[in-house]
């Protein structure tokens, strides 16, 4: 049984300083439930200030690696850090940072699919891994966003052994039907647990929906936060993947011969 915290708040426009000693605070917070995860939203620290990245980005993401690190080791629980502008090279990525209770970094993923309707293309290089990880003898993967939309994309993942699916949003609330449908299949579909964690308020172009979501493997929402700031809190358990697998063992009886 694991026990997760999402971060689910308004980020400030293009104002990392407020951001960072906004998730210091709400961290703090979050503690007090004794989670094992704590999770935080897409951009979380810049929100979708796009055109000022050469300004505001993160170089090699050196500040928020260093901040969410000591997070994690100060307070003896494991960060899926959202995601971060991340500066290298005279580009950047919207990239997922992920920390273990001693606050070493153990994953980095950029962001595959880039959303045109938010000209992240103008802005952002698309990432080119995948994005397995292990906490606490877990198996992971992390998506970002608009990556819900490619089932294969979490499928791919999901055959290759992933249990839990973490997915970091800053998701329009014009579209929040969209939002909890695709997640709900993506759970489904793969039977997995899905940790999704959108932000609220709004920035000058756009409305957030909010309303994260903890799913289980059967698509049954185990929690789900409304459109106000919040921490939304809820447990996994291992073992229902394992039994759900079995009772319907779709893995088994997929025909890779066939989708080709």
């Amino acid at each position: 049984m694991k026990k997760l915290a999402l971060l689910q708040f308004d980020i400030a426009f293009g104002s990392p300083e407020k951001n960072f000693e906004k998730v210091k605070q709400l961290v703090s917070e979050a503690v007090s439930s004794e989670p094992d995860i704590i999770v935080l939203p897409e951009l979380w620290s810049t929100g979708y200030d796009l055109s000022r990245l050469d300004e505001i980005g993160d170089t090699d993401a050196r500040k928020s690696i260093i901040f969410l690190g000591n997070l994690a080791k100060k307070h003896n629980v494991n960060i899926v850090g959202g995601s971060v502008a991340k500066q290298q090279h005279n580009e950047v990525t919207n990239t997922m940072l992920v920390f273990n209770r001693e606050g070493q970094l153990v994953h980095e993923y950029s962001k595959a699919h880039l959303f045109r309707l938010m000209n992240e293309e103008k802005y952002l290089v698309s990432g080119n891994t995948k994005s397995h990880f292990t906490l606490e003898n877990l198996p992971c993967a992390g998506f970002i966003c608009y990556d819900i939309r490619f089932p294969e994309w979490l499928r791919l993942h999901a055959i290759e052994g992933a249990q839990v699916l973490f997915v970091p949003a800053e998701w329009p609330e014009q579209r929040t039907d969209h939002w909890r449908a695709l997640l709900i299949s993506r759970a489904i579909e793969n039977q997995c647990y899905v940790i999704a964690c959108n932000r609220v308020g709004s920035d000058p172009d756009n409305a957030f929906g909010g309303h994260s979501l903890i799913i289980d493997p059967w698509g049954k929402v185990i929690s789900e936060a409304g459109t106000d700031e919040t921490i939304l809190v809820g447990s996994i358990d291992e073992d229902e993947i394992t039994a759900i697998r079995s009772r319907i063992p779709i893995f088994e009886d997929r025909r890779p011969d066939m989708y080709n």
